[in-house]
């Protein structure tokens, strides 16, 4: 703006004036509120400007100095710091500029800065010619302010019905103006300011660009010149004038020339009716309350001086320049003087008062009537201005009211004339030249009252209701009064009419018809004017014409139209006849046709008006009008009457009645051929007439009537059996000529009158217009039909309108012809001058574009039915038509013309409208994008144009929503609604192709690169870098505007639809990957967009809830991407900003506009200071954009019919339903009220018809039901949408944006408010369901984030014993609770349905319950320390206390929630009841009652559960082939196995399972036994690896029973047999897959696992005393058993020997290789599962030496009596078997193994003992660790490549943590399975060495097996552990150890067994044992066996 461009002058020229006239429109037109205030300021800022009206600042050196130095010196600009060098050229154009003008030298160079600034908005100027624009608009600014004050004055005419305050200013201020002389100064300035003399000079500087600068400059100049003189007007209006304004305004009326055509222009005109209403006392008459006041103040009664000085002036004889004006001015003198005659107040002034008469015949000797109708009325400005109107009929009115006798005089004149006139004619003399006052004073009556854009129905004063009518609508302009006596006037006038009808004279005849015509203008005129004639008519007695009456009458003029049509038909030409061109006119002449001619278009004229009257005439016996004008069409006469009688016959067809039998009669009289007689050699009929008569004559009015009546007669009924029996039926003959012989044509034929080429082809494409605009593409219209004709059978025509669309659907003469009219349009339209027929011409383009538009439209369904039908019709789409060369330019440019229609949408709006509708339908298709962005860019000036159009439709101010489609009655309101309209089709069309690929045409119009990659664009502002003003630059405009007052964006309230689309093309923007980054750079550093916008939040508008949902919902979306991109590029202020303003709940100070900031800030601040409590709190934004969501929903209510089947009704409305543009499924209403309509008139019968008003009654409340319906389903979509908008943006912002922006505690209370809200708002009782699914998914991120954020907290805090008081982290207990109240009154409110729903639900209850769980803690081993006394009097931690808290609240829920959760948990979805289950699990683990356990129990949930696994066995098996088809099964499995194990930890629980056959279920599963090939399967591996590989998903199937097993056995301590019995029992079915498991060849991670639970298993049940349980089994099984027992005890022994010995080191290195990366914690998961295998088998062995005896000597042996151990430590590997002594204990292990063991773990022992230490030592002093090492201990925590270094640092040791402690409990882990196994293997070995050094008998090698067997045997007989021995080391022969043997044993025992050894083993002790174990157990027995091996050797 120049206002900011300001050099330091005074006012500029253009910026200030634009702001004063939109304060004063805002404040006087559009009523803003709060507009008063500023008015005021505004009008003391400019009081100058209106003081010195257009006075330009005067030029001076020093100024000129000034200018000339800012090239060398720089000038200071206002509000920019420094001063600013200007280049020389700017400074050579302020010179020019200066001179131009006239003006300071400041002054234009401010213009030529603002012009500069403003070149965007005038694509194609230069700044100068910019600058020309923007000092006129200045002026035009000033001149349309001062005329909207004046208007805004109180006064005698009109009012605003502005408040009392703003009058009162303005009456003030513009009273001050006029008393300053502002009457002179406008009068100069119109004389003046001249477009001529302007143009000369700027077209000598070169100050005129192109055509279009032109006109906008010389329009600014017409409307400032107009706006004067309006102004003017406006107070003449409203207050009289001083005398010497009075006198000043005649005076230049003296001087006033007229136009060319004898009219005067419309600033003079408004001069003219200035000075009427200076002299207008008719307002007196009205009596209105301030009648009083307005005496006082009018001159004429006050003033002697003024009576004396107008009159005087008016009265001397001085001619004028313009004779008529003086005589208008006279005759308005005179009535005003007659009319102050008749008041009281007017005897004082009786000397004037006496000149009235002479005075009117003055005025009538100037041709005062023909100068008011030629020089007034002919001016184009008239009609549209109400109070001329009205000023010329009290005029017009007052002369025949207040001077009777002057007309009397004047129709006595009239008659003498007419007398001479006949005489002359009689003596055969010429006629003498004679006045035609009363001749003129008709005319101007008749062209007065028939032009009546207001609807005013003026001339109704000329009628007086004769009949007491009893009709409201009926009165005439004495409003309000009774209708018994119509006021005097009334009667005066209405006299007149009739008086001056009667004894017509003939010269006076057509005059009289015109008048008639004029009075008869409008609905109720035309009824009584049709009254007139009608009475005229009946016959009087005393008959003087002889002929029927009064010649004004139906009866005379009906007869007369019957005789002439008696005699020309006996004149019929026969056809044939060679003169038949140039019949005889006998029988009309001249004179007779201008009679007819009038008579005709008067009853045109009524018969359009009246419907009364239409029915009436054409029913009438004896006239038939209809029957009478067809006959004279078919006789020889003129074609003017020809076009006469058709357009009456077109008045007549308005009604459906008459148009029926129209058609009928037309087709019988052949008006147009349709039927050829056999043998006629030419045609006949209008097809001659159009190319023998008409064409020659160059002038075609009988072709443009018969055009207009099809059209009428189209639009009324369009009979489907036209001309049966003698032809082919149907419409398809006159469709024909009018496109082959009128349009086709039209452009080659010769026009005497330019216009009329176009109103020929304007009249014949609105009749295809309508016949396209009526068809829908029907099956029927593609089948060729037959019909008979004269016994043949002949093809039936198709509908009108599916030929015209075939026509527009091929390359046909008809689309060439419309597509070339379209391009002549816009060519003509682009010169900018007015031409003859420009009127109709656009109205053709318009037609042209409608049928184009309607082609679009229907083609769909056209091509659809074409190809059902298999018809042999060739026909293409219409967007690739259009895609055609032009045969003009030679170039592919059809649609860039219709594009450019847009460039001049301010000119023609609908134009614009119908273009931007047709680009949409074809923006759909994506093949054609491409070619168009190739086409609107081919040629840069068109590309320009085009975009500059599509850039003014958007930036269109005048463009205005909500406007009702049926109120078009305000033309200004009609293009308000246009061009609202045009931007949103435009809108649409950006934003459909915005969704389809690049390059598109929305691209191209929102300024991103076409040519280049998209996101490679560089958005600039507009002419930053030359780039041009593109559509998005208007969007953000639009949006943009009072963006900056506290009311938000105003277009969110004008225009909420537009605003919505507008919003999310910005979304849209930012959301596409190619144009994201571009966008939001733009958006974000130049317009600071998403902050200003998202401040004012949340828009409310009651109006249009839907909208404003859909607004917020795009710009959310948009926040949530620029949050996330923003977060993304660590662009942190950004982000700050936008979560500040989004969750702040502290008040904003924000920037008060004038900086006025009060003292109550300062103070606040303080006191915010002191004590922080005193501020209240605001709402946060995401909290109150949410309470604007309402979640209630209004339903309507269930159809109560009558008539029709409900159901069936809504059948047909679910068959009407179609998803529309924005995704909603509506029903079409259109389509259903058809076939509503359909349904009703199918109905036949008497009581159908006497029904069909209720019928039809029922029909609408169906309608009115469907609208509603389709109301609620937009509502509850937008609604929706909303939600989720919002729901994205909070994720977003508690995801996405870095953590540390939102501090824990405020983001605890955040999500806590975010929490309460919405469970608040969702369990309200109306509470929509449809919204529900979107708040549980929101309730579960944000339980997640609280979770997480609790967490997070403890784990800073590490510790809760700050905190434990208030509640748990920065939320307060209570707060908790009370989530998890909502959170369960939310899961019972769901009820039956809604499982997907209640699925996130569970999530958030997992997310919650998981607060209250301990985290891990670091076992330090110090820790068993504390007596049992002290754990049980520890107090509560604050978890335990929420845990139990938590608890109580779940318990007082009872049943209901445990029924919803178990039925969820055992049916439905699969992740419904995965989450059910894990809630389940949760809920069981922390309830120490077990009121849950005991409800699933008893309820039987948990039997259905355990039988389930059955069913689960089948897809489990699926799942084991190579490629799976769902892991569903897998995921549902594991849930459950997980919920049995739980339940199983308890013993109650456990029993239970064993009681529902859990164990039997398992047995029967086949699943188990499908172990799958490890190797085979490597290929088919998941890429992603996300789907496990099939021994995977083996092992996550077996590994959970296992674990199951594990659990019951550990639990199941009572009933322990039962319970180990059953899982043997599972073994032994399974036995031959579990010994393959036990074999494994390669141990993995996962064997090893699979193992350690095995090994686990088979240690606590394959035990000898296992069988006992199983009751009575018989021996054959009892031996099978055993045998499986033995071969588990064996497999078990080898796999020993392979993990202590031999593999370990390998395994260990091999898992170090296979992942490098996180080696550390394979090695650890592998360590651990070694051991525990260890552990386990150990315990085995410990387990079978118990079981068998309880002393050694009767023990059985398992290992064999060899010291040797598997390998040395440094030998390498070897195998096991080369280190056995021989071959004969193979299959035992030896006794080394037990040894080698020992040492192991010892050694191990204390190399995790070490670690363990240092680790601890870490964790305590964590804070010094340095940032390497932390980093490293984060590694394994962080996926993906340089994760560590993108977190905080805060993070990082939250994650060392995490891990140190994770490492310190496996190492603690580790230790104590250490020291089991030490413990195990020291038992062992004693009970080994105790029996084989104490009581093994050794036997000689030569002696025979059996009798040592049998001896051995013969003591195990009666021993229950017989069928042990298969595996133990005795029933292998070990009466085969030999002496020497057990020697060796005792040596190499010795000697491993070393000192060493031992003080290793007692440290253990020291360092370990004491606080976790059995104390001195180790001590005991490496004493024991010291002592064993210390022994002298037998």
């Amino acid at each position: 703006m120049a206002a900011q461009m300001a050099v330091n002058s005074g006012a500029s020229l253009w910026g200030p004036l634009k702001e004063l006239w939109e304060t004063v429109e805002g404040a006087v037109l559009r009523r803003q509120p709060e507009s008063v205030h500023l008015l005021d300021l505004q009008l003391k800022k400019h009081k100058p400007h209106f003081l010195s009206l257009y006075k330009n600042p005067p030029k001076s050196a020093e100024q000129r100095e000034k200018v000339r130095k800012a090239s060398t010196e720089g000038i200071a600009i206002q509000g920019q710091q420094g001063s600013r060098l200007l280049p020389e050229q700017l400074l050579t154009e302020a010179f020019i500029l200066s001179d131009l003008f006239d003006i300071g030298e400041l002054a234009a160079l401010e213009l030529l800065l603002a012009g500069e600034h403003q070149q965007p908005h005038f694509p194609g100027l230069t700044r100068g010619l910019v600058a020309v624009l923007l000092y006129w608009d200045g002026k035009l600014c000033v001149a349309n302010s001062l005329r909207s004050l004046i208007q805004s004055r109180h006064g005698k005419t009109f009012t605003l019905e502005l408040s009392g305050e703003l009058v009162a200013l303005t009456t003030r201020f513009t009273d001050e103006l006029m008393s300053q002389g502002l009457t002179k100064r406008i009068l100069s300035l119109v004389s003046e300011i001249n477009v001529t003399r302007e143009f000369e000079r700027l077209q000598k500087e070169r100050g005129l660009g192109n055509e279009k600068h032109r006109k906008e400059v010389s329009d600014l100049i017409k409307e400032s010149r107009q706006a004067l003189a309006d102004s003017l007007f406006s107070w003449t209006c409203q207050s009289p004038l001083t005398k010497d304004d009075t006198l000043a305004l005649i005076g230049h009326l003296e001087t006033v020339t007229a136009e060319a055509d004898g009219s005067l222009d419309g600033v003079n005109l408004a001069l003219v009716m200035s000075l009427l209403y200076c002299l207008d006392v008719s307002f007196l008459e009205q009596g209105t309350e301030d009648r009083e006041d307005l005496l006082q103040a009018l001159p004429l009664l006050t003033e002697r001086q003024y009576v004396s000085a107008v009159h005087s002036r008016l009265m001397e004889g001085q001619p004028w320049k313009l004779p008529g004006l003086q005589a208008v001015c006279r005759l308005a003198w005179a009535l005003a003087l007659r009319a102050l005659s008749q008041l009281p107040q007017g005897s004082a002034l009786v000397e004037f008062t006496e000149a009235d008469e002479a005075l009117a015949d003055q005025a009538l000797l100037g041709d005062v009537f023909l100068f008011m109708k030629e020089g007034m009325l002919g001016c184009e400005n008239f009609a549209q201005e109400e109070f001329f109107i009205r000023r010329l009929h009290s005029l017009i009115t007052d002369f025949l009211a207040l001077m009777p006798m002057k007309v009397k005089q004047l129709r006595n004149r009239a008659d003498e004339d007419a007398r001479l006139v006949h005489m002359s004619l009689q003596m055969g003399s010429e006629p003498p030249t004679l006045r035609k006052d009363l001749d003129q004073l008709m005319f101007l009556i008749g062209e007065f009252y028939s032009k009546d854009l207001f609807g005013l129905e003026l001339g109704l004063e000329f009628w007086c209701p004769t009949e007491s009518l009893q009709h409201t609508s009926l009165q005439g302009s004495y409003l309000g009064m009774a209708l018994q006596r119509p006021p005097h006037k009334q009667v005066v006038l209405s006299k007149f009419v009739r008086q001056m009808g009667d004894l017509l004279p003939s010269t006076l005849y057509i005059s009289y018809l015109r008048m008639l015509k004029g009075l008869a203008n409008g609905p109720q005129c035309a009824h009584y004017c049709f009254s007139l004639l009608k009475t005229n008519g009946a016959p009087h007695g005393d008959n003087i014409q002889g002929v029927a009456g009064n010649p004004v009458s139906w009866e005379h003029f009906f007869h007369s139209l019957m005789l002439y049509h008696e005699n020309l038909r006996r004149d019929l030409p026969n056809p044939d006849a060679a003169h038949y061109r140039h019949p005889p006119l006998r029988g009309i002449t001249q004179r007779e046709l201008d009679g007819l001619t009038s008579f005709l278009q008067l009853l045109t004229t009524i018969v359009t008006w009246c419907e009364n009257a239409r029915l009436a005439l054409c029913e009438h016996p004896q006239w038939t009008p209809v029957v009478v004008m067809l006959g004279l069409l078919q006789c020889s006469i003129p074609p003017v009457l020809k076009a006469e009688l058709l357009h009456c016959l077109a008045a007549f067809g308005k009604s459906p009645e008459i148009a029926a039998s129209l058609w009928q009669s037309l087709e019988y009289t052949q008006i147009l051929q349709t039927v050829r007689v056999p043998g006629q050699r030419q045609a006949a009929g209008i097809e001659v007439e159009l190319n023998e008569i008409e064409s020659s004559c160059e002038e075609y009015p009988l072709t443009r009537a018969f055009s207009q009546l099809i059209s009428t007669l189209v639009e009324s009924s369009l009979p489907a059996n036209l001309g049966a029996g003698l032809r082919v039926p149907g419409f398809q003959p006159y469709l024909t000529f009018l496109r082959d012989a009128v349009f086709l044509p039209f452009p080659t034929r010769a026009y005497r009158r330019p216009a009329e080429k176009w109103e020929v082809a304007d009249a014949v494409l609105e009749v295809f217009h309508k016949l396209l605009r009526d068809y829908e593409p029907q099956p029927s219209d593609f089948v060729q039909e037959m019909v008979e004709l004269q016994g043949e059978q002949v093809p039936a025509h198709k509908p009108p309108g599916h030929s015209i669309m075939f026509h527009l659907l091929n390359d046909s003469p008809m689309l060439a012809l419309c597509l070339s009219l379209l391009e002549e349009g816009v060519r003509q339209l682009d010169t900018y001058a007015p031409f003859p027929g420009k009127k109709h011409l656009e109205s053709a383009v318009l037609h042209c574009l409608c049928l184009v538009d309607l082609a679009l439209q229907k083609e769909v369904l056209f091509m659809d039915l074409l190809r059902e039908s298999q018809a042999s019709l060739l026909a293409s789409p219409l967007e690739q038509l259009l895609q055609g060369v032009s045969p003009q330019t030679r170039r592919a440019d059809h649609i860039v013309n219709i594009a450019r229609y847009l460039y001049h949408s301010s000119s023609n709006p609908e134009a614009a409208f119908q273009s931007a509708k047709i680009l949409r339908r074809i923006a759909r298709y994506p093949n054609i994008q491409t070619r168009l962005v190739g086409d609107f860019t081919h040629d840069q000036i068109v590309s320009d144009k085009l975009m500059a159009g599509f850039v003014e439709c958007l930036d269109n101010e005048e463009a205005e929503e909500g406007i009702e489609k049926g109120d078009d009655s305000d033309p200004l309101k009609k293009v308000a609604r246009i061009q609202h309209e045009t931007q949103i089709h435009i809108l649409n069309l950006l934003i459909t192709s915005l969704e389809l690929k690049t390059p598109n045409l929305a691209l191209y119009l929102l300024g991103y690169e076409v040519k280049k990659p998209v996101s490679s664009t560089n958005l600039q502002d507009p002419g930053v870098l030359g780039c041009p003003r593109s559509c998005l630059h208007a969007i953000l405009s639009l949006l943009q505007r009072g963006n900056e007052k506290r009311s938000g964006p105003a277009l969110t309230r004008l225009a909420p639809h537009l605003a919505e689309l507008c919003y999310q093309v910005i979304y849209q923007l930012c959301a596409c990957a190619d144009t994201s980054g571009p966008t939001m750079r733009y958006l974000r550093t130049s317009q600071d967009f998403l902050f200003s916008h998202l401040q004012h939040l949340p828009f409310i508008l009651s109006s249009n809830q839907i909208a404003a949902l859909s607004q917020m919902s795009w710009l959310m979306k948009t926040a949530a991407i620029e949050l996330r991109v923003t977060s993304l590029n660590r662009q942190r202020s950004h982000t700050q900003r936008l979560v500040n303003l989004l969750l702040d709940d502290q008040p904003h100070t924000r920037h008060t506009a004038d900086g006025e900031s009060g003292i109550e800030e300062e103070t606040r601040s303080v006191s915010g200071f002191l004590h922080f409590d005193t501020v209240s709190k605001v709402r946060r934004k995401l909290l109150s954009v949410l309470d604007t969501i309402d979640f209630s929903q209004d339903v309507p209510e269930l159809l109560q019919l009558d008539f029709f089947e409900r159901a069936q009704i809504e059948q047909v409305i679910s068959n009407c339903e179609h998803v529309n543009e924005q995704g909603h499924t509506v029903c079409n209403v259109k389509l259903l009220h058809r076939v509503l309509v359909a349904e009703v008139n199918a109905l036949q019968g008497m009581a159908a018809i006497g029904q069909r008003p209720l019928l039809m009654e029922e029909v609408n409340s169906i309608l009115q039901q469907v609208v509603e319906r389709n109301r609620v389903r937009r509502s509850l979509s937008a609604k929706r949408h909303a939600l989720q908008s919002w729901r994205s943006l909070v994720e977003t912002l508690l995801t996405a944006c870095p953590a540390d922006l939102i501090p824990a505690d405020d983001r605890q209370l955040i999500i806590r408010d975010l929490l309460l809200d919405l469970h608040d708002k969702v369990l309200s009782e109306d509470a929509a369901g449809e919204l529900m699914p979107i708040v549980a998914g929101a309730v579960f991120t944000l339980t997640a984030h609280l979770s997480q954020s609790v967490l997070s907290e403890q784990q800073q805090g590490a510790g809760l014993e700050g905190v434990a008081s208030s509640g748990f982290a920065s939320i307060a207990n209570s707060a908790l609770h009370l989530i998890l109240r909502k959170l369960l009154d939310f899961i019972l409110c769901t009820g039956g349905g809604f499982q997907r729903l209640r699925a996130h639900l569970y999530g958030s209850l997992l997310y919650y319950l998981q607060i209250a769980q301990k985290p891990e803690e670091p076992d330090t081993l110090q820790t068993a320390g504390k007596s049992m006394w002290e754990r049980l009097t520890a107090p509560e931690d604050g978890f335990s206390k929420l845990q139990r808290e938590n608890l109580a609240i779940i318990e007082s829920y009872g049943t209901a929630l445990m029924e919803v959760v178990c039925r969820d948990a055992c049916d439905g979805h699969e992740i419904g009841r995965m989450l059910a289950l894990a809630v389940l699990d949760r809920i069981l683990s922390i309830d120490r009652q077990s009121q849950w356990l005991v409800y699933v129990c008893n309820s039987g949930y948990l039997r259905v559960l355990v039988e389930s696994l059955r069913q689960d066995d089948v897809a489990l098996q699926s799942l084991l082939t190579p490629q799976p088809p769902l892991l569903k099964p897998l995921y549902i499995y594991e849930s459950k196995m997980a919920l049995l194990t739980r339940v199983a930890k308890t013993g109650q629980g456990a029993v239970e399972l064993l009681r529902c056959g859990l164990v039997s279920q398992l047995i029967e599963c086949q699943v188990f036994d499908m172990v799958p090939d490890s190797d085979a399967h490597r290929v088919m591996r998941d890429p992603s690896g996300f789907i496990p590989s099939p021994l995977d998903r083996y092992r996550q199937i077996l590994l959970p029973t296992l674990r199951l097993f594990q659990v019951i056995l550990t639990s199941t301590t009572t009933h322990y047999q039962q319970g180990a019995a059953q899982v043997l029992q599972w073994l032994i079915v399974h036995a031959d897959t579990i010994q393959s498991l036990l074999r494994c060849q390669e141990l993995s991670m996962g064997a090893l696992q699979e193992l350690s639970l095995l090994t686990g298993i088979i240690s606590k049940t394959a035990l000898p005393g296992a069988l006992e349980m199983g009751g009575e089994v018989n021996s054959a099984a009892l031996m099978e058993f055993q045998g499986h027992i033995n071969r588990f005890q064996r497999l078990c022994l080898s796999l020993l020997g392979r993990l202590a010995g031999s593999e370990r080191e390998r395994l260990l290195k091999q898992a170090e290789m296979a992942a490098p990366g996180d080696s550390a914690d394979r090695r650890e998961e592998m360590e651990v599962a070694m051991q525990q295998v260890c552990a386990n088998i150990m315990e085995y062995c410990q387990t079978l030496l118990l079981q068998s005896s309880a002393q050694a000597q009767f023990s059985i042996c398992l290992f064999s009596p060899s010291g040797n151990e598997p390998a040395g430590r440094d030998g390498g590997r070897t195998d096991l078997s080369s280190t056995l002594p021989s071959v004969a204990y193979s299959r035992a292990p030896s006794l080394g193994l037990v040894l080698y063991l020992l040492k192991n773990s010892a050694a191990d022992f204390f190399r995790f003992h070490q670690s363990h230490r240092q680790s601890l030592g870490k964790l305590q002093s964590l804070d010094q660790l340095p940032p390497e090492e932390l980093k490293e201990l984060c590694q394994g925590l962080v996926s993906g490549p340089g994760g560590v270094e993108k977190i905080s640092s805060v993070q990082r040791s939250l994650l060392a943590k995490r891990r140190l402690v994770q490492f310190i409990n496996n190492r603690a882990k580790l230790l104590a399975l250490c020291s089991y196994v030490i413990e195990t293997c020291l038992f062992v070995l004693w009970r080994h060495l105790e029996y084989y050094l104490l009581y093994c008998t050794p036997s000689d090698p030569k002696d025979s097996l059996l009798p040592g067997a049998s001896a051995y045997r013969s003591r195990l007989t009666d021993d229950s552990f017989g069928g042990l021995q298969g595996s133990g080391g005795r029933g292998l022969g070990l009466s085969r150890v030999s002496q020497q043997d057990l020697d060796l044993l005792q040596s190499d025992m010795a000697a491993g067994f070393g000192e060493a050894l031992q003080r290793k083993l007692l440290e253990v002790e020291g360092s370990y044992s004491q606080v976790r174990s059995r104390y001195t157990f180790i001590q005991a027995l490496v004493r024991r066996i010291r002592g064993l091996l210390r022994q002298p050797k037998s």
